[in-house]
């Protein structure tokens, strides 16, 4: 037995849903998961079912035969227009008969001829192909005095009607290209966290939303749009601490000596090019020094460009399987949640994600513990000793962080974060998560212990710095580089912004 999942487009009338049940239960398929919401979409209908490789292909061939089974999408064309037609018995069933014939589908009609202008028709039609519309335009103007107020094949004006069409072209804007069975299948997973937040009560419109402005937002602050906030600081006479905000996610950190530079997680891979740029004009040969990557955990926005640079990548063995099965949950007690699982897809698609290629698997604790935390390993940077500790999974199996007592600088990565000192923007972006998979932690009691640990380490840490000030420094994995202020956070030093295309790169 096998589950398998696809997608059906039923005919909005009584017993639709019933005759595509039947087939399948005909031939021993047992329904897992059906969603229809003809608020969302009239149509269209998923399902997943299991059944034998034998018995799938005959419910396969059956579902053809009724005309409902879905297996491309086709770029659909909006057409509103205005038509004056003559006021004759039969003018209206001539109208429809052109439609009809060119297989135009009617989303609005508008016509009474004790109004204002009795001679006036307005229409909004769906249509398959752009090549349809020429004809269907050619055919109507031989006849009637016509004005075309709306022309669009981006499938933004399309009604709700095809909803998952226009949803799927949406998405394909985002992601490129790609084959109809993949967005099929992917159509199938968005619609299945649709239906599991609905189920908690959530609005699927916003679902809908946060999944479309996630992409968007990343696809319009990269490149000549992107922009950063950049904090240098120097830690020892010998190291020096760069940290870089890009627009969305995760920040990365470089601790740059004269022998070699050390990267602290990557960003998403969106932002590869503009941050190497940012890295090659602020710290000139540290790229030719990048020795290394430590990652912080397995989220796109801190390990999604790993595989753009040809140095190991040290993580947790966690991180790792997280990143082999893309499902953030995995080793957490909320494992089996779909919405982590399809979030994870998402995110991947919408970054490009590229994880690192060359990975050193840090070793199971031996018993040493700073704090709670177990000490995994020890790295030398600039001399300079830093503890690799092991985090309790409270944000995502297998983060860790690095620590410093000496120099007093801990990265925290998303245990430790400034909230209160993040952008609009940036916070904005981080709701988007929130919305989809309704926290962003996958033990939030744990996540709450660890912060609360971290704190307790922070403030019995004194590290010397090279200014003379006595404090810890806070690394977290979003927001400025801070310091603790009685018990709020406070960024450190001076923070340069880089505009909209300050960055040098043109990509």
């Amino acid at each position: 037995m096998e589950k398998y999942a696809f997608v059906a487009r039923v005919p909005d009338q009584p017993g639709a849903l019933h005759r595509a049940a039947e087939i399948i239960s005909r031939h021993q398929g047992n329904i897992n998961r059906i969603q229809f919401d003809r608020r969302i979409d009239p149509h269209t209908v998923f399902f997943e079912v299991t059944s034998t490789p034998e018995a799938r292909e005959v419910i396969r061939r059956g579902l053809v035969e009724l005309g409902y089974l879905q297996t491309a999408l086709k770029s659909l064309s909006f057409l509103r227009l205005s038509i004056h037609i003559p006021n004759k018995p039969g003018a209206l069933l001539d109208f429809l008969g052109c439609t009809t014939s060119h297989g135009a589908n009617i989303a609005m009609i508008d016509f009474d001829d004790r109004g204002s202008f009795p001679d006036l028709l307005t229409v909004s039609l769906n249509l398959e192909e752009s090549s349809v519309v020429s004809s269907l335009l050619d055919k109507l103007k031989s006849r009637y005095r016509i004005d075309v107020l709306e022309y669009d094949t981006s499938g933004k004006s399309l009604d709700d009607t095809v909803f998952y069409l226009r949803f799927a072209q949406a998405i394909r804007s985002l992601v490129g290209e790609s084959e109809d069975a993949f967005l099929l299948r992917l159509l199938g997973d968005i619609n299945h966290i649709v239906q599991e937040l609905m189920n908690r009560g959530q609005d699927p419109k916003i679902v809908f939303e946060s999944i479309l402005r996630t992409g968007e937002t990343l696809r319009d602050t990269s490149g000549e749009k992107f922009y950063a906030d950049i904090q240098q600081i120097r830690i020892a006479a010998n190291v020096s601490l760069v940290c870089i905000q890009p627009p969305c996610g995760g920040n990365v950190f470089l601790l740059d000596s004269p022998c070699e530079c050390v990267m602290v997680d990557t960003g998403y891979g969106v932002y590869r090019h503009e941050i190497d740029t940012i890295i090659r004009k602020r710290m000139p040969g540290a790229m030719e020094r990048l020795s290394r990557i430590i990652i912080s955990h397995a989220d796109a926005d801190h390990c999604g460009a790993g595989g753009f640079y040809h140095v190991p990548a040290i993580m947790h063995p966690g991180t790792l399987d997280i990143i082999r099965v893309s499902n953030r949950a995995y080793g957490s007690r909320n494992q089996s949640s779909i919405l982590e699982e399809v979030y994870t897809t998402l995110i991947n698609l919408f970054s490009k994600f590229c994880p690192p290629r060359d990975i050193q698997v840090l070793p199971a604790p031996k018993g040493e513990k700073r704090g709670r935390f177990p000490i995994l390993d020890i790295v030398e940077i600039g001399n300079h000793r830093f503890e690799i500790l092991e985090g309790m999974g409270g944000h995502l199996h297998g983060q860790i962080y690095l620590f410093s007592q000496d120099m007093g600088v801990f990265f925290t990565a998303d245990t430790v974060i400034n909230f209160d000192h993040l952008t609009v923007e940036r916070s904005e972006y981080n709701t988007l998560a929130v919305n989809l998979v309704t926290s962003v932690n996958v033990d939030s009691d744990r996540a709450r212990e660890e912060r609360r640990e971290i704190l307790s380490l922070v403030k019995d840490t004194r590290g010397q710095f090279f200014d003379g000030r006595l404090t810890c420094l806070i690394c977290g994995g979003h927001g400025p580089v801070s310091v603790m202020d009685g018990r709020a956070l406070e960024p450190y030093g001076s923070i340069d912004h880089i505009p909209p295309g300050g960055s040098g790169c043109h990509c």
